[in-house]
């Protein structure tokens, strides 16, 4: 069976959104069927971004403190066994900001920010669903991140859970997709510190400032005592030696590409070697 997924894994600013572009290109470049899914995409087949999971009298209730939403949440919301999931961020970007109130009742029950069982409970069942119909399709996925970052930054970054459980998560994650045949791209870096801070000055301050208050004042920063840009520096390097553990486990065909270079033309042959050693393009 051809490869029905490629996975573009890496730390901020390495290149994931590049690497996985490239992929993309070369598989459409041979009349491959294949769709990219980057990072952020609010229709994500096999995770869940900007939703927010409640039971039934936690939704219930958001709905009579919903006001003028509540016909809409009652048509948008979709109902999985017991728990009702709003994409609360579609509905946003289709109908316009909630109350500061209301947003932060939803934001409470989005599904990264719930307790961390429940989290992996939702988000592999996320994956077996994408996994069982990928595999009666003609086509091949390339997802940016979400198969090991979601569940390290999630389980190490914000909860600081031990690197056993996080690992043990993602390779729940990996027995779901071996059917798919998948291949990982691991991009790497020689300077995690010169990238980050690349990444820190090229990207808007809202990410910037956002993403150091996410690493420091919570899980694994916090617990830590880091603050600010060099704290952040401190938990990257800790993810990255527990990413580079847990990519070493998984047992799915993988490579680590460096892109140190950022040398665009020379970066695509070595994709291209490494799609064709796989036997991806054939």
């Amino acid at each position: 069976m051809h490869t029905k997924l490629i996975i573009v894994e890496g730390l901020p600013g390495f290149g994931k959104s590049t690497t996985a572009s490239l992929i993309h290109d070369s598989l459409r470049e041979n009349n491959r069927n294949a769709e990219l899914i980057l990072e952020g995409n609010l229709d994500h087949p096999a995770d869940y971004d900007g939703v927010a999971c409640f039971n039934q009298m936690e939704f219930e209730s958001l709905l009579l403190n919903s006001g003028d939403f509540k016909d809409i949440f009652t048509k948008r919301v979709e109902k999985k066994g017991n728990d009702y999931l709003l994409p609360y961020r579609k509905i946003m970007n289709e109908h316009g900001s909630f109350s500061d109130e209301l947003m932060n009742t939803i934001f409470k029950h989005d599904i990264y920010e719930l307790p961390l069982d429940q989290n992996i409970e939702l988000i592999t069942d996320k994956w077996a669903e994408f996994a069982e119909q990928a595999f009666r399709e003609d086509k091949t996925y390339v997802f940016e991140c979400c198969f090991i970052q979601n569940p390290v930054t999630v389980g190490m970054v914000k909860y600081g859970e031990e690197q056993e459980k996080v690992m043990d998560y993602v390779l729940k994650l990996e027995n779901i997709i071996e059917r798919l045949n998948p291949v990982l791209f691991y991009v790497d870096q020689d300077d995690l510190e010169f990238s980050f801070r690349k990444a820190y000055k090229e990207r808007p301050k809202e990410w910037s400032s956002g993403f150091i208050d996410y690493y420091t004042n919570q899980g694994y920063g916090k617990e830590h005592g880091y603050e600010g840009f060099e704290g952040t520096l401190k938990v990257l390097r800790a993810r990255s030696a527990m990413e580079a553990e847990i990519v070493e486990a998984l047992k799915i065909n993988k490579v680590k590409v460096n892109n140190s270079g950022y040398e665009m033309e020379q970066y695509k042959f070595i994709i291209l070697d490494q799609l064709n050693l796989f036997g991806v393009l054939k």
